[in-house]
């Protein structure tokens, strides 16, 4: 998705040297006897560069790319929360059309521009969703003279 994003057609990777995935038909698709192969994978092209293989690798496009943030502007300037930033801004920017969901919706200019994650560029369209559950999330509270509750570690 990296490469597809920065308009970089294919590119050679080490991974799947002398693999099924190298030699080509690898099942996408099985038939109905879940044995059959009805579409395969293509054989991939090997170079040798500085005395390594590599084999060539289509990067990924797509129609659409579904994203969760946490914030946006009004623009469509995104910002991620935690993990949702490891392959969020790579799934946008690979797609045709990129429709984001946040949890809050920012005048525009409100956000630092530093904090950006995702630029208003990829963005076509942006949703603001509701009632999130975050089960991840606990809230601890102490108070002064009680034992402290630990959320997961009993009492």
């Amino acid at each position: 998705m990296r490469a597809g994003g920065a308009g970089i057609p294919a590119f050679y990777t080490p991974t799947g040297v002398g693999t099924v995935i190298e030699e080509g038909n690898f099942p996408i698709k099985l038939g109905s006897d879940g044995k059959s192969i009805v579409i395969g994978s293509e054989k991939r092209e090997r170079k040798n560069f500085d005395g390594r293989d590599y084999i060539l690798e289509r990067s990924i496009k797509h129609d659409f790319a579904l994203i969760k943030g946490w914030k946006a502007d009004e623009n469509g300037n995104v910002v991620f929360r935690k993990t949702a930033r490891n392959f969020n801004t790579d799934a946008a920017t690979s797609g045709k059309i990129c429709i984001v969901e946040v949890e809050e919706i920012v005048p525009s200019g409100s956000l630092d521009p530093d904090h950006i994650h995702l630029p208003a560029v990829y963005v076509d369209r942006i949703v603001q969703g509701s009632n999130y559950e975050k089960r991840i999330e606990f809230r601890t509270t102490h108070t002064p003279g009680q034992k402290p509750v630990i959320p997961g570690k009993g009492d």
